[in-house]
């Protein structure tokens, strides 16, 4: 039997909490013999607070589990020359699966993932997704190598960008948004209403600032918000610009006072 895990926030004081995906309706005993595996985001793209990877390896080790880590929005942010969040935490030996993308800091299409040996011929042979893709361009894959390379050579990207990402995290908590737990670049700023979503977006676009609406699915209906992202080409003056705007917006859509 096959057992899928899917863990948001997977540690609550001494419970242990999963969202269970099973290929089967019978229900599952993980005191009998089964291949567990769990998957989570390093950094959860909507809200932009991180995976508790050591807590989660931890499980790991509690149910003997096997652990995917997608690093699609920790490449090239977190981490030594921006290797992701399980090498933010020192925890890359830990896990067995790192997948990511070439579409974010990569600037590119595609995407990656990494594991021993074995696991990967087993995934190119069988993997079904894989089997019927046609392989990435060789622009797109060049784009991305060259990337690699800027990510590598000129730290001070990563370095600027978490300055820049720092200054915002202030100022948003100073003009009263709530921000919730972010621990990176993905900035949400909570409305709690899809109507007032959709009207903050389009009221901030109209002055000029771009945000992305986060609805359900995507989220709890009580939990909508609007995400704001920023760059390492990103300035504090550019930042504060947006925060003005969007305290503009926010007051009068009745969201904050």
């Amino acid at each position: 039997m096959f057992v899928l895990f899917y863990a948001k926030s997977c540690y609550h004081g001494e419970n242990d909490c999963f969202l269970c995906l099973r290929l089967s309706d019978e229900r599952v005993d993980l005191t009998k013999e089964a291949l567990l595996v769990i998957v989570v985001d390093g950094v959860f793209s909507m809200e932009g607070d991180l995976a508790n990877l050591p807590k989660i390896v931890e499980l790991k080790h509690k149910y003997n589990c096997s652990i995917m880590v997608d690093e699609a929005h920790g490449l090239g942010v977190f981490g030594k020359q921006g290797r992701g969040v399980c090498d933010h935490f020192g925890l890359t030996d830990e896990i067995d699966l790192i997948m990511g993308t070439f579409s974010k800091s990569m600037a590119s299409i595609g995407g990656f993932i990494a594991g021993d040996k074995d696991t990967i011929n087993y995934l190119r042979h069988t993997c079904r997704t894989y089997i019927f893709s046609a392989s990435n361009t060789p622009a797109a894959t060049a784009a991305a190598l060259e990337a690699l390379h800027i990510i590598q050579k000129e730290p001070e990207r990563i370095e600027k960008l978490w300055n820049v990402t720092r200054y915002a995290l202030r100022r948003f908590k100073e003009e009263g948004f709530e921000i919730g737990e972010t621990e990176s670049p993905i900035i949400p700023l909570y409305v709690h209403d899809v109507d007032k979503t959709f009207l903050a977006t389009a009221k901030a676009f109209e002055y000029g600032v771009f945000i992305n609406p986060v609805i359900p699915p995507a989220c709890a209906p009580q939990d909508t918000l609007v995400r704001f992202a920023l760059m390492a080409t990103h300035t504090e003056e550019q930042v504060e610009r947006g925060v003005q705007i969007l305290k503009r917006v926010f007051t009068e859509l009745g969201i904050i006072k």
